[in-house]
């Protein structure tokens, strides 16, 4: 008799994007088959200096990387897609997405050149097989075109992730989220649903996008003799779109400014997703040539980044633009949690100009492309799963994401909070944790995936708070005696002029810790840490300081 065929779980594996903002990623897993969705990044704290950017830990993806069959995105946006380079450099298998998604990731990859990708673009209600998995695409609401919410069809039921979205009805393209469909697959059942948090705490609804090209428009003409300057994030083409029709609406030529503000212009309007009118364009090299009153200046810096156009403009570093009384900068954006105090020093520069400044809590200058609370109702109304699992979103969003949940009905025990690195089992009956992943992060430092490594890291921040202290020491080859005094060279902890005498002392400190060890041995290490160890505690109890100490053992003849 044939053994009866073992019964597999359908599992969802949280690789990054739960309990915090960005990082986004997930495996699904049935029996051989894995699909991974999302790819995602974040950005450094002030506790990672010199990191440039911040990826999920992907040891479980290479554990099991011939079971992987491909990697579905939701849309374009960095939290999602921006660590795609440094996973596609360990995998190779096919990307699927819409076709602005894969345009900003094969952008993307002109800084990787050794990566290469092989996207397929998928429509609105594309059906795609990836293993087991049956996944169809449907267009949501967000603050980037092309974002996809996806129905998947598993061997224990349907599963639907919704990606960022939001319920916009009077949206630019007048094309909004698909509402016929997702009603169509939720008559059929929806076993498992997870959706993004973000807004889950915010009361009521999202503003519509609309809204904002009305308050720009009412900006322009209230602002006739100034020129002004729109800041706002390169991926929402939709608020480019926008910002393009009322400047050219208004009679202002249009100026990009910015790395990611010019390149994604260009990809967007390649493939028709941005609607160029040539003739308005300038180029900035020629914006003395205009009045103020005829310019329109798009710009990337809405978070304070410190090379941004807008932070360079601010601290007169940026050629052929310079912020005067006669400027108005619109902030288009809202604040990435963590980001406040370079906004708030940005906004500080930019006033010390001169200059006039709109941003959102003084003007509808911006919306969400995340849902609010009655959005989210109407999500679970609609969908009516039998076991949900909040995402996307720091924990507190996604317990009032849980909350809301219950508050429509939905039993307790059929909402799971999920963190990094679970990994859930989903049955038709039941749904439950039943073990962990690697997860956590990598530091990258760079193009390469080589991690900057907590030790690293660590002497990073020792460096930026207690400073550097270099020991250097020549020694005979032959008899390891001492030759010469100790030098000792300071960075960023004391300043050596008047401070002879401790300079002096610090030299006894490392002369008696060498005399008193076995030179005979040679053994440099040992003799290191030894004076690491001394010159630290003497540190610390003359400055109550603990400076990176750093010994330079020199053999000479």
């Amino acid at each position: 008799m044939n053994k009866p065929q073992q019964r597999q779980n359908f599992k969802i594996s949280f690789i990054g994007g739960v309990g915090e903002i960005g990082k986004n990623m997930m495996a699904l897993e049935y029996g051989n088959d894995i699909v991974i969705i999302d790819a995602g990044l974040t950005f450094p704290t002030d506790d990672m200096p010199g990191v440039d950017i911040v990826i999920p830990d992907i040891t479980y993806i290479l554990q099991n990387k011939d079971k992987i069959r491909g990697i579905v995105l939701t849309h374009g946006h960095e939290d999602h897609i921006g660590a795609l380079p440094y996973l596609l450099s360990e995998i190779h298998v096919p990307v699927y997405g819409s076709r602005l998604t894969l345009a900003l990731v094969e952008n993307k990859l002109k800084e990787h050149k050794k990566v290469k990708m092989k996207g397929i673009s998928v429509k609105p209600r594309s059906i795609i097989k990836l293993g087991c998995f049956t996944i169809e695409f449907l267009k949501v609401s967000h603050s980037i075109q092309g974002a996809f919410a996806l129905a998947i069809t598993t061997p224990v039921g349907v599963y639907m992730h919704t990606g960022d979205f939001k319920f916009d009805l009077t949206p630019i393209d007048n094309d909004g989220i698909d509402l016929i469909r997702l009603s169509e697959i939720a008559k059929k059942g929806v076993l498992l649903l997870t959706a993004d948090s973000t807004n889950a705490e915010c009361k009521g609804f999202s503003m519509s996008e609309k809204k904002v090209g009305e308050t720009l428009n009412n900006i322009f003409v209230q602002n006739k003799t100034k020129r002004i300057i729109v800041a706002t994030f390169a991926s929402n083409i939709h608020r480019l779109q926008q910002i393009l029709d009322v400047a050219e609406k208004n009679g202002r030529k249009v100026v990009f400014t910015g790395r990611s503000m010019l390149n994604v212009a260009e990809t967007a309007s390649k493939i028709g997703e941005l609607k160029l009118n040539k003739n308005n364009i300038v180029d900035v090299t020629y914006v003395d040539k205009y009045a103020d009153n005829e310019l329109c200046i798009i710009t990337t810096g809405t978070q304070g980044e410190p090379n941004s156009a807008l932070t360079r403009m601010a601290t007169g570093k940026f050629p052929k633009i310079e912020i005067s009384e006669n400027d108005l900068v619109v902030f288009s954006s809202s604040s990435i949690p963590g980001n406040e105090k370079s906004i708030n020093n940005l906004i500080n520069d930019l006033y010390k100009c001169g200059a006039d400044i709109i941003y959102e809590s003084l003007a509808a200058v911006h919306a969400s492309g995340h849902a609010s609370q009655e959005e989210l109702k109407i999500l679970h109304y609609l969908i009516k799963p039998k076991f949900f699992m909040p995402c996307h979103g720091e924990y507190r969003q996604q317990r009032a994401h849980k909350l809301l949940a219950q508050e429509l009905g939905m039993e307790a025990r059929n909402i799971l909070i999920p963190e990094n690195g679970d990994q859930i089992a989903v049955g038709k009956n039941f749904i439950k944790k039943i073990g962990t992943i690697p997860f956590g992060t990598r530091l990258i430092d760079g193009f390469g995936m080589s991690d900057v490594g907590s030790i690293v890291l660590r002497d990073r921040v020792q460096l930026s708070e207690e400073g550097l202290c270099v020991v250097v020491i020549s020694v005979s080859k032959e008899t390891g005696v001492l030759t010469s005094k100790p030098d000792i060279i300071s960075r960023g902890f004391i300043y050596s002029k008047g401070n002879e005498n401790f300079l002096e002392e610090a030299k006894d400190v490392v002369i008696n810790a060498i005399t008193s060890a076995d030179f005979k041995t040679q053994d440099w290490i040992t003799i290191k840490n030894q004076i690491k160890k001394v010159l630290t505690a003497h540190f610390y109890r003359k400055f109550k300081s603990k400076p990176l100490v750093l010994p330079i053992i020199l053999e000479t003849k």
